[in-house]
């Protein structure tokens, strides 16, 4: 069933790492792609939800048409707006773009989509920190230009999601750009000069040195990232009890080596989060789970996540921002299919289309009262 509800967008983030490439052979093994880890994983203790396998669309290979188009028609099924892809660019090399570019060049699935630079260097940590880098951003007004050019052909399809007229543009760590406001007014300029017209650039509040005003560095508006890493509080089996049973070795192992949050807990401190003097797209997460890319620790865990409590939380967010006179109603959701990071949309063994069915609700439900109070008015 069709939803059409152009009144609020979900846009969910959509990870194109499940198909094998020279350099994920190189560096990891013949054949590697994001199931290699997520089909490898245990759970670390009663009750944690691992591993998250795949129910309807099962292990499947994003350079197959057919694959694509099923995660899209599943979407539209369920109300999802669009697909923001993760976009990988590194002075002009390129990483996991097939299944992006046979999209743009095939114009199938007719779907919405955006895109979302993820401009973090690639380590063995899965970090994106400068340890172990195996591709490396290195910056320059030149490489701005060039990248700008290869995005004009995305930005002139009918399907790509625009806020304004202007094709939407996101950028995952902004922090990490040497001057963003030189590169924003590279951007802009070149897509003027190509035709495009202005651009909307929004930043992704990724850490907490990606919170502050977006105009500051010439972005128009920041969009959460969920978990909201600055704001997570403290894990449990934390404080002076269970520091001495972690002396005493009679602490859960687990909880000692890894950071395990509550998933109701965590929902909590987002919602409370004071409002912002600044134009900010809100982001939930059906849950969240690293255990896939961190075998050896330091995992991060929201534990007892279920559809009722993802449910909750969207519901709370999409009606805020019905009732706010200056909202674009745009809703993000982390993520898609991140399988490796336990967010995602996609249905999996233990819980079928129970989130999809979640989020058909909430958006039924916004779309139902939306056009209740417009015929009150």
């Amino acid at each position: 069933m069709l939803i059409d509800n152009p009144l609020l967008r979900a846009i969910a983030f959509y990870l194109p790492q499940y198909h094998p490439i020279p350099e994920n052979d190189e560096w990891w093994g013949k054949g590697f792609t994001e199931w290699t880890n997520v089909s490898k994983t245990k759970p670390l203790f009663p009750d944690h939800y691992q591993p998250h396998q795949p129910a309807d669309l099962g292990f499947y290979d994003l350079r197959l048409p057919e694959a694509r188009q099923a995660q899209a028609d599943l979407a539209i099924t369920y109300g999802i707006h669009g697909f923001c892809y993760y976009h990988y660019w590194f002075t002009g090399k390129r990483l996991l773009e097939r299944p992006f570019e046979d999209v743009l060049t095939s114009k199938e699935p007719d779907f919405p989509f955006c895109l979302c630079w993820a401009n973090e260097n690639w380590t063995r940590r899965w970090d994106g920190k400068n340890e172990d880098i195996l591709a490396g951003q290195v910056y320059s007004e030149a490489d701005d230009r060039q990248h700008l050019r290869y995005l004009a052909q995305a930005f002139q399809d009918p399907r790509y999601i625009r806020i304004d007229g202007k094709p939407l543009f996101l950028v995952y760590r902004a922090s990490e750009i040497p001057d963003p406001l030189a590169t924003a007014k590279t951007w802009r300029d070149e897509a003027r000069e190509l035709g495009i017209g202005d651009i909307y650039l929004v930043r992704v509040e990724s850490c907490p040195e990606e919170q502050q005003n977006p105009q500051s560095i010439g972005f128009d508006a920041c969009v959460e990232f969920q978990p909201d890493w600055g704001n997570m509080g403290l894990p449990l089996q934390t404080g002076r009890k269970w520091s001495v049973q972690r002396k005493l070795k009679l602490a859960e192992p687990a909880y000692a080596n890894n950071n395990i949050y509550d998933y109701d807990t965590i929902v909590e401190r987002m919602l409370a989060k004071p409002p912002v003097d600044y134009k900010r797209f809100p982001c939930v997460t059906p849950a969240w789970d690293n255990t896939a890319r961190r075998k050896d620790g330091n995992a991060t865990i929201l534990h007892d996540s279920t559809p009722e409590r993802y449910e909750r939380w969207l519901n709370t967010v999409v009606q805020r921002e019905l009732s706010n006179p200056n909202s674009d109603r745009i809703v993000f959701i982390n993520a898609w299919n991140e399988w490796a990071e336990g967010n995602h949309l996609e249905p999996c063994q233990k819980w079928g289309h129970a989130y999809l069915e979640a989020t058909q609700r909430v958006l039924k439900t916004a779309k139902s009262s939306r056009e209740s109070a417009l015929q009150q008015c």
